[in-house]
């Protein structure tokens, strides 16, 4: 999953600035839908990633069964906090 891709997929641009509040919660809630969807472990951390990013993603321990995908979730979070 490409960063751009998934912005374009869910907001129909990678400019999230000119988008007005209503199209930003509506692509947050598309990939919150898709998020619970997902069965393959890759394609949901990039997902969760990009919710983090937004400031919407699920808590560690709704989002992921694996303990190992929580400590790499763990990891991003420090990872982006120090950036």
């Amino acid at each position: 999953m490409h960063f751009d891709d998934q912005l374009l997929r869910y907001f129909g641009t990678t400019d999230l600035d000119s988008l007005p509040a209503t199209t930003i919660e509506a692509g947050i809630d598309r990939m919150r839908v898709d998020l619970g969807l997902e069965e393959e472990r890759g394609r949901r951390f990039a997902l969760w990633s990009l919710l983090y990013l937004l400031g919407a993603a699920p808590d560690l321990d709704v989002a992921f069964e694996d303990e190992a995908d929580r400590e790499a979730a763990r990891n991003f979070m420090d990872l982006t906090d120090q950036a």
